[in-house]
């Protein structure tokens, strides 16, 4: 029988998004895509920065993001609605230039991060067929999944909950690799106490923090289906908050894992390949080394397919939902007649994130040095550290406006304490990395050039049939 949620009422607008994500796909959404957004693909770039310690940046890292998901889940309960940042930034100042950069911030993010998440997938997937060219992999990789957010947002979920399974089993692996390693007695503990790098160790954390970041994002994502969630009230503190509880012990304990079952200079020498397949590769478990490796070959992929299926489900919904806001071009509000998904915004995205990856490969074929997987890794922390401070900011001017009974609220002290700290780890990321901010701006310039659109050509043309109808400014 169909679930009589996801059946449109009579007098329900066939251009609106449809409700049909439960309470607990909403936090297998949120931890899929927290979990599989780094600890596959960076965790090598974090020991190197910290030593065998690294698992503290972990640590320190989810519980700022932790936070700023407590701000996501005040606003989003307030405010269910597509847009996320965007629409909450636009409420609190009103001013359609801020409202903008914070838009096309967070989607330079995104594109960065499906950006680096695809090169990373290409990385693992040589282990199984080293045959076709990097680059190609990659930009198959992404047009497969447009094609799946273009069937809909209800299978997308429910691919991401299945993905999800597989990719904590993965991470499972590593934890039973380390605890049968200390049950042989073969375990260091002092290294997990151990900042083996040089100069001052509260920098070296902060340096890991910067680089493990990148691991705790993915929980905006889920704010941006706030329209599609059903009692968004209820569903989204306990799944958003909760789900970045979880995925923060999980990277702790296998963090942990892995600094106990591989030397920490193994880890973080890229040479050997990604670093918890380094910890596969030990020969730790009484299990054929050559089956395990091509197994968690196999969850790794899934995994990383995972995450980067949730920022592409992400990135169309939030042009869909700042084009109804008339910041954007009205096309991006374009529904399909019978798949119910912004279809221009999604086929948009994936031609971005396929010029990033073309430009990517291009200039490291030049002889530019350029390590991709970091390099994405780096801008997509750059720009969301910046909007989840802002987000914060936005939620405590907030307070006082738009009140429901049914909202969470968010502690104002951690609220605080967040904001000190996302804006630290900022200023590190990019006192570290400065060059990151050219690839930064040359993501900005595609956004000023769909905001200079809008403002020549948008706003008094009437929606066509198949679109969206904008929200009236006066409603902003």
């Amino acid at each position: 029988m169909a679930d009589s949620a996801t059946i449109p009422r009579p007098d329900e607008d066939d251009s609106e998004l449809k409700r049909s994500i439960t309470g607990a796909q909403l936090f297998f959404y949120t931890l899929g895509d927290v979990l599989g957004s780094g600890i596959y693909v960076l965790i090598g770039l974090v020991a190197a920065a910290v030593g065998g310690a690294f698992w503290i940046a972990f640590a320190a890292g989810v519980t700022v993001a932790a936070i700023t998901g407590a701000a996501y889940a005040e606003l989003v309960t307030k405010y269910p609605r597509a847009a996320g940042s965007s629409l909450y930034v636009q409420k609190a100042f009103g001013n359609k230039a801020l409202t903008f950069l914070v838009t096309v911030s967070f989607l330079s993010a995104s594109f960065a991060a499906t950006g680096s998440l695809a090169t990373g997938f290409a990385s693992y997937f040589t282990e199984l067929w080293s045959a076709p060219p990097a680059l190609l992999v990659s930009l198959v990789f992404v047009a497969l999944l447009v094609v799946v957010n273009y069937i809909g947002i209800t299978e997308s979920v429910v691919m991401n909950m299945v993905m999800t399974f597989v990719e904590v089993s993965g991470l499972l692996i590593i934890m039973l690799i380390g605890i049968w390693h200390v049950a042989e007695g073969g375990a260091d503990f002092g290294t997990l106490t151990d900042i083996s790098v040089s100069g001052n160790p509260a920098l070296a954390v902060l340096a890991g923090v910067a680089l493990s970041f990148f691991a705790m994002t993915g929980f905006e994502n889920t704010a941006n289906v706030a329209e599609e969630t059903i009692d968004p009230h209820k569903a989204f503190p306990r799944s958003l908050v909760g789900g970045m509880v979880v995925a923060g012990l999980v990277y702790v304990l296998v963090s942990m894992a892995a600094a106990l079952s591989v030397p920490t200079d193994q880890l973080a020498d890229e040479g050997n390949g990604p670093a918890l397949l380094q910890v596969v590769e030990s020969g730790i478990l009484p299990i054929s080394t050559d089956f395990m490796t091509k197994l968690f070959t196999i969850i790794a992929l899934i995994a990383i397919t995972n995450t980067t299926l949730v920022t592409l489900v992400t990135q169309p919904r939030i042009l869909y939902g700042m084009a109804r806001e008339d910041v954007v071009p009205g096309v991006f509000a374009r529904v399909h007649t019978t798949r119910r998904s912004p279809w221009v915004g999604l086929l948009f995205s994936g031609l971005v994130v396929g010029g990033l990856l073309v430009t990517g490969y291009a200039v490291s074929a030049a002889g530019g040095g350029l390590d991709l997987v970091n390099r994405l890794a780096t801008v997509t922390v750059v720009f969301l550290l910046a909007i989840y401070a802002l987000v914060i900011v936005t939620c405590l001017k907030l307070r006082g406006h738009d009140e429901d009974e049914r909202a969470f609220r968010a502690n104002t002290p951690l609220l605080l304490l967040g904001l000190v700290g996302n804006l630290a780890i900022l200023y590190y990321a990019v006192y570290d990395d400065p060059s990151s901010l050219i690839w930064c701006a040359g993501l900005v310039a595609v956004g000023v050039v769909l905001y200079l659109v809008e403002q020549l050509f948008g706003g008094g043309s009437k929606p066509r049939p198949g679109t969206v109808s904008r929200t009236p400014k006066g409603d902003l």
